[in-house]
């Protein structure tokens, strides 16, 4: 009589499960796939939170590489996500990143999907 139970009960909880699979699929597939890499959302969250910063401040702030920097920098930017500016302070050169207006809601966005998928886990719990 307990398996009978066991396999009704199963059966009970599969289609939620796939409901939240499928909710989870969903939300995850909208995720802006430019941010969702772990340096870019960290740059892209760094610019979001200061009018601005310097290559090498970002650099520090992330604890990576110049060509780590470089190289997702230039992902936002041709996203539209962010703006560089070059410039001399004195003899040195100084590149400073600011994030735009796409860029602010591109962030906005991608935190509602996460909300979304960490709220359709955890109702399937």
């Amino acid at each position: 009589m307990a398996r009978k139970n066991l396999a009704i009960k199963s059966n009970v909880e599969k289609p939620r499960a796939l409901r939240i699979e499928k909710a989870a699929e969903r939300v995850s597939g909208e995720l802006d796939k430019v941010i969702h890499e772990r340096m870019r959302l960290g740059i892209i969250s760094a610019l979001a939170a200061n009018e601005k910063l310097s290559f090498t401040e970002l650099k520090n702030l992330l604890n990576t590489t110049d060509g780590n920097i470089s190289v997702h920098a230039r992902k936002l930017e041709q996203s539209g996500y962010l703006t560089c500016e070059k410039s001399f302070k004195g003899r040195m050169s100084l590149t400073e990143y600011a994030i735009t207006s796409s860029g602010k809601k591109a962030l906005v966005r991608y935190l509602n999907h996460m909300e979304a998928l960490i709220k359709a886990m955890k109702g399937g719990f």
